[in-house]
């Protein structure tokens, strides 16, 4: 049977979506979640039912659930905050509410649904712009240390974030965030299966062997659909002809899936060809990109300054550096905030001299921009990154924050929502969630938030303050018990904490939406009796 709705085609016997003449990749749980809700469409389809249907009874969180719904409405152009497809019913469960055609056999035998108005015919889709597999969708899993040394790993991992930079630059091209590739480290992995997952078309594998002044690559293009392999090959190189040989990789990638790029010259000045320099920039980001600490931030710092030593006019380290410094400040780690913030912004401001179309340098500017809570500022810059680099995740994500702040909550769910596309196993999923969940509180879709806010927690158990948010919105929408636990969290991890005491904390904002989401927020939390 298919069903035709809007632009898209839904074959059950096939098993396929399809926009127009494109299909569209759906993981298997989504399409039979899908098929449900379309064939029982004239009636609301309970929580209960749904799971006993698509889980088979199975124990599924809210959080869990609403992921899938918001998954499935991706797949046909729909969206939790417009719910033109599905639609949530608070408290009574979804409801495909969509205008839809049946058809059997042959394209264009069409069955009438009697439940609806009966349409016209529907023209040819043209292939144009929506929720199908990109063409150049990639994900760079993290290449293979071989080198004798196990402390090299680093080396890896840094070719292996300049090739993701490389691709992301592309025009049109989706490239998995590094934090979610890496989360696939040390795993044996099915690129299809990843393919599904994802949503990618690509998969780029690859290994390092360092030894002395040398260094050796594998890697190979494979296909996620097939599971072939549409390119590989190994290089040999002086570690003195690093970036020749980075340019070379990337350009039999844009070679073997037929893209045309012209941007060399820019890639060139964006990095150091020096190689102890580089050695050290490689060092300096593998401290970057750990769990943020004091002691991580300090180290990331120290061999970025070790770097300018030898470059000073390598974007990358002024970059970083300017990160290392925000970083501290935003951590409230710095005994100096407001001295360390001026070298955050100095060292931002030689990136972008050194490179003004550098993504990362703009990434370093905004971050110093929303540490001094200039926040239209930080909302341009980071623009701007993905003008320039397309595929950043977390640019998206602050952005979507920095519209909360500015009282404009409704922008926040596509754009972190973005994020959470590009990398959904990131390791700042917690904050991602909490940005969603504190506008939707913003916006009074109590139930949207609380669901939100315990993705939150489940993704981040230790950021904290997702327990205090959630606590009021469920204080708020009358789940006492649910509310009572959740402050019981907060505070075994903030015991002496009062309202009073957070209302002395610096404030994000000042905008009026704001200001008065805060005092909701604490009316949730005096009713849940956290102490005034």
């Amino acid at each position: 049977m298919r069903y035709l709705f809007e632009k898209y085609a839904f074959d059950t016997d096939r098993r396929e979506l399809r926009r127009g003449a494109d299909i569209v990749s759906v993981a298997p749980q989504v399409f039979d979640l899908l098929d449900y809700l379309i064939r029982n469409r004239e009636r609301v389809v309970s929580k209960d039912e749904l799971i006993s249907a698509i889980w088979d009874g199975r124990s599924v969180s809210d959080a869990a659930l609403t992921t899938r719904l918001n998954v499935a409405r991706r797949a046909i152009g729909d969206s939790g905050n417009e719910q033109r497809l599905i639609k949530t019913l608070p408290r009574k469960g979804f409801r495909f509410v969509g205008q839809v055609r049946g058809a059997r056999g042959p394209t264009g035998s069409e069955v009438v649904d009697n439940s609806v108005k009966q349409p016209k015919p529907a023209p040819a889709v043209p292939n144009d712009d929506g929720p199908v597999v990109p063409r150049l969708s990639i994900l760079v899993l993290p290449f293979a240390n071989l080198s004798d040394d196990p402390q090299q790993e680093y080396f890896a991992d840094g070719l292996t974030d300049d090739l993701t930079t490389d691709l992301s630059q592309w025009t049109g091209s989706f490239v998995v965030g590094r934090s979610t590739a890496f989360s696939y480290r040390g795993k044996t992995v099915d690129v299809r299966q990843i393919g599904r997952e994802l949503g990618v078309r690509y998969v780029v594998e690859g290994s390092v062997r360092r030894s002395k002044n040398r260094v050796r690559v594998g890697v190979q293009l494979i296909n996620t659909e097939t599971g072939g392999h549409l390119w590989a090959e190994r290089f040999d190189r002086d570690i003195a002809d690093l970036l020749e040989m980075q340019d070379e990789i990337t350009g039999r990638i844009a070679l073997a899936l037929h893209y045309k790029f012209t941007d060399v010259g820019r890639r060139h000045a964006e990095r150091s060809n020096r190689p102890d320099a580089l050695d050290l920039i490689f060092r300096g980001l593998a401290a970057l990109y750990k769990p943020s600490s004091k002691a991580t931030l300090a180290m990331a710092h120290s061999f970025f300054e070790d770097a300018l030593q030898i470059d000073n006019c390598s974007t990358r380290a002024w970059a970083g550096l300017s990160e290392a410094h925000a970083g501290t400040v935003l951590g409230r780690w710095s005994d100096a905030p407001a001295e360390q913030l001026r070298a955050a912004e100095d060292a931002a401001a030689k990136a972008l001299a050194c490179d003004p179309t550098n993504p990362a340098a703009h990434m370093a500017k905004a971050a110093v921009l929303f540490a001094e809570i200039k926040l239209e500022a930080a909302l341009v810059e980071y623009e701007k990154v993905i003008e320039l680099g397309h595929s950043w995740p977390m640019a998206y994500a602050r952005m979507g924050i920095l519209n909360a702040l500015l009282g404009r909550p409704e922008k926040t769910f596509p754009l972190v929502e973005k994020a959470i596309r590009l990398s959904p196993h990131d390791s700042n999923l917690g904050e991602w969630c909490l940005s969603i969940g504190i506008a939707q509180f913003m916006m009074d879709q109590l139930e949207e938030a609380i669901t939100w806010l315990r993705r939150s927690t489940e993704a981040n158990p230790d950021l904290g303050i997702n327990y205090s948010a959630l606590a009021s919105a469920c204080s708020l929408a009358g789940r006492n018990e649910e509310a009572g636990a959740a402050l019981s969290e907060y505070r075994r991890r903030h015991p002496t904490m009062t309202i009073n005491q957070m209302r002395s904390s610096p404030r994000y904002s000042d905008h009026p939406a704001y200001l008065a989401w805060r005092e909701r927020f604490y009316d949730g939390l005096r009713k849940g009796e956290l102490p005034e």
